[in-house]
């Protein structure tokens, strides 16, 4: 059986020897090799098929993630499935973002909805935008926020609500303007990537993280995700065979760590004992 290392030489030699043109074509094989095909299956199974090829389907059809480095986008999509989440770029639950040549995880909106509903504790879960002329008051301290539906003037979205109720009573109302949204982008997002292409739902997300990991029930799943999702840092490799993963952040220091190369197959855990859970 082929080591780890010896694993990651040989996908090194083909991706060396492989001209950029030929990226798809090296995607397919790393995809249909017998060590990533293992791996996904101890994960997902017999859908592990279908996933691969939707991982695929979505590098074929995106030139700024064929920049990325093979075996990156393999370990992003790595995460989306131990969540079991599709990495469909139009379902909304997940998606692998290319940035600085590397392909890192990110969760959609609908990600986080349907961690937080595996968890069984949610009895009401929603974020939606909010147009001009619905907002009639909204109180961040009572939290008390009145939309009206009917009193919209334009389809211009003037800021985003997020709201949940626990089954134990315990409920919670966010309001954020569109210009608070905004000035969280500017300081967090590290690309455009999911920005550029559905604002709304980048948006949506945005609030709904905020709320959940400030007020909400995470599960073990949840804190993985929220944490691997985490855009105020840079995830460099999420199972690197000598330590445990590491989770660097980008704002210590301004000179970037240099990339390692992505191993997904040791199946370490993500370390989750990190209690700072900022978003974005």
């Amino acid at each position: 059986m082929a080591t780890n290392q010896s694993l990651k030489s040989n996908i090194q030699k083909k991706q060396n020897s492989a001209p950029a043109q030929q990226q798809g074509t090296t995607m397919k094989g790393l995809l249909s090799s017998p060590a990533v095909m293992n791996r996904f299956e101890e994960v997902l199974g017999k859908r592990a098929s279908q996933f691969t090829a939707s991982i695929l389907s979505l590098y074929n059809g995106e030139k700024m993630l064929q920049k990325a480095e093979p075996m990156s986008v393999i370990s992003s999509a790595m995460v989306a499935a131990t969540l079991d989440l599709p990495v469909d770029k139009n379902l909304g639950y997940a998606w692998i973002v290319p940035y600085g040549g590397r392909a890192q995880f990110q969760l959609g909106y609908k990600g986080y909805i349907q961690l937080a509903l595996r968890t069984g504790q949610y009895k009401f879960i929603n974020c939606i935008p909010v147009h001009e002329g619905e907002l009639q008051k909204w109180n961040p301290l009572t939290e008390e926020i009145e939309i009206d539906f009917e009193k919209r003037e334009s389809d211009a979205v003037i800021g985003y609500a997020a709201y949940f109720e626990l089954l134990n009573g315990f409920r919670k109302t966010v309001y954020w303007t569109k210009a608070q949204v905004e000035k969280h982008k500017k300081k967090f997002s590290k690309s455009d990537f999911g920005w550029k292409n559905d604002w709304d739902a980048m948006a949506l997300k945005t609030v709904l993280k905020a709320i959940l990991s400030k007020w909400g029930i995470l599960s073990v799943e949840m804190q993985k995700a929220v944490i691997e999702d985490d855009e105020e840092r840079e995830r460099i490799d999420i199972t690197d065979e000598m330590s445990e993963p590491e989770i660097i952040d980008a704002e210590v220091s301004e000179e970037k760590p240099s990339a390692q190369d992505a191993d997904p197959f040791d199946g370490k855990p993500v370390d989750i004992s990190d209690d700072d859970l900022p978003f974005d």
